[in-house]
């Protein structure tokens, strides 16, 4: 597994597999050719099917285009057979001809690969890839899971992980207070400012979970705007752990040592389903984004309210299991609905996983890691109208 770095990656919203990642792809390209005179470039698959409404054709323009012109092809029925979502870049020569093309996946939360057994740019730095081996490694050690992040990562992880959560916070904070009309054709309205002014009139138990709302509606309001977010672990599923842990922040006075040590136990959670499975839309639909999102925000939680390791992962597991099969099917190709009540349902979806496993002794029959397994065959199952292509379910209204 990489580095937390390349999980949670701060940028610019609404999609890290349809604006992130061509982006960096176009930035890597024009690297290589500094001196085209113009570019090339076909969309295929999922990314193709709804890039127009992620801005996929804006992200990859503000690159290439800074160096030469470029064409952007659309070819949404055309497949490559290792992900859905594929670019292929090429130079165009005078003569009309292309030189040096490049297949490229966008595979879930600004990554790249080149195929199945390339991963374009990082390496890998976790001995341990199952959620059951690194449960028996913190038996014999007596370490906590964050603290296998800190050794495998060492000890400066800390101080990109301080930047996330300051960007996650400032993310909140701006969409409380910013009202309006989000950027697209369906005309929707921000909630997040109105959902927190009502819930701070309630008695202490309901306002407790319109915070909540308010909180990760806010961040996904602030990403389907193009504002600063972090992948947490992508950008269509960015309000569900900064929702969870600002509350618990703001509300539980837990110290930000104990913040950031669950956001590296959230980390975990959601490299395991990137490693393991994916955490990408187009490939497994919704349940990778915001269902992984609510695990790592159940683990974040339970981990601040004293969780152990076996509680840890008895609330992940809850919180991916019960959004198993959850399709992807954005509306008009944007990411507002229904991604972003659904980031609001699974921030609370993730504190209910955390309080039912503490009220356990952490043993159960389902585990984390089958789950995962399991979320990547159902995934892989569902017809691909209903994974990022706008073709099905909801984005059929």
């Amino acid at each position: 597994m990489e580095s937390l770095r390349h999980l949670y990656r701060i940028g610019i919203g609404p999609s890290s597999s349809h604006t992130m990642g061509p982006q960096s792809a176009a930035k890597m390209y024009l690297q290589r050719h500094p001196d085209a005179q113009a570019f090339d470039v076909i969309l295929y698959g999922s990314l193709a099917a709804t890039g127009r409404g992620h801005m996929t054709d804006v992200a990859i323009l503000r690159v290439l285009e800074q160096q030469a012109p470029v064409e952007i092809h659309w070819e949404p029925h055309t497949r490559l057979p290792y992900h859905p979502n594929a670019m292929r870049f090429a130079v165009r020569e005078a003569d009309g001809s292309l030189s040096d093309e490049w297949i490229v996946y966008s595979i879930g939360g600004g990554a790249l690969s080149e195929g199945p057994h390339d991963a374009v740019e990082h390496r890998r730095i976790y001995p341990l890839t199952t959620m059951d081996e690194i449960i028996r490694w913190c038996s014999e050690t007596g370490c906590s899971l964050w603290e296998y992040v800190e050794q495998s990562e060492g000890p400066e992880i800390w101080d990109y992980i301080r930047r996330v959560w300051q960007v996650m916070c400032e993310a909140v904070e701006r969409g409380i207070d910013h009202e309006g009309v989000l950027p697209g054709p369906l005309g929707l309205q921000r909630k997040a400012p109105t959902y927190y002014t009502k819930a701070k009139g309630y008695k202490a138990n309901l306002q407790s979970s319109g915070l909540v709302y308010a909180y990760a509606l806010a961040v996904s309001e602030e990403n389907a705007s193009g504002g600063i977010i972090v992948t947490a672990p992508t950008c269509g599923s960015c309000g569900v752990l900064p929702g969870v842990l600002y509350h618990l922040g703001h509300n539980h006075t837990f110290s930000e040592e104990r913040i950031l040590h669950a956001l590296g136990t959230a980390g975990l959670i959601g490299n395991l389903v990137k490693y393991n499975a994916s955490i990408s839309g187009a490939d497994v639909g919704c349940q990778g984004e915001v269902g992984v999102a609510s695990a790592m925000a159940a683990a974040a939680a339970c981990q601040l309210f004293g969780g152990s390791v076996h509680q840890i992962e008895y609330a992940a597991e809850m919180g991916l299991e019960h959004h198993l099969g959850m399709t992807c099917d954005p509306v008009c190709g944007l990411v507002q609905i229904p991604c972003i009540e659904r980031n609001a349902f699974a921030a609370a979806r993730a504190l209910d996983a955390n309080f039912y496993a503490s009220l356990s002794d952490g043993q159960h029959r389902v585990s984390f890691d089958r789950v995962v397994r399991v979320m990547k065959q159902t995934g892989h199952d569902l017809p691909s109208l209903y994974k990022e292509t706008s073709e099905g379910g909801l984005a059929k209204l």
